[in-house]
């Protein structure tokens, strides 16, 4: 029973730092962005904002990978924590837990960061029309 609560442990520190990396994603794409458009509104220099515009889709990528990435550990995590204490190897390969929600592209499309990073691309639009007058 020890090798499979270590198992979990090691499982569950995984866990832990791809849900970390996410906030600090997010973190950094709201500062950079707040960053930029106040720039923008300083100087009355659209130019700012539209740098955004490559800022934002560049964290919504990494963002969807490590929110992909939890996905599958949390599979494997179940996986591990139904097997016999007995049958446990350590394995850290997720790469069997590719089903539905669990690639990329479908946590760039999650409900978590969907709207999260809309609402980062409004707001860069509404600087940029507040700028335009």
């Amino acid at each position: 029973m020890e090798n499979k609560l270590k198992h979990l442990d090691f499982l569950q520190a995984v866990i832990t730092r791809m849900n970390s990396n996410s906030f600090l994603v997010k973190g950094w794409a709201v500062t950079l962005v707040s960053g930029l458009s106040a720039l923008a509104a300083k100087d009355s220099n659209i130019d700012f904002a539209l740098i955004s515009y490559i800022v934002i889709p560049g964290f919504w990528v990494l963002d969807g990978f490590f929110i992909a990435t939890e996905r599958r550990y949390r599979d494997l995590y179940d996986e591990v924590r139904k097997k016999d204490a007995n049958n446990i190897d350590f394995s850290m390969d997720i790469s069997t837990f590719n089903g539905k929600g669990r690639s990329w592209i479908e946590g760039i499309f999650s409900k978590t960061l969907l709207p999260f990073y809309l609402v980062l691309i409004i707001c860069t639009l509404v600087v940029m029309f507040y700028l335009k007058k």
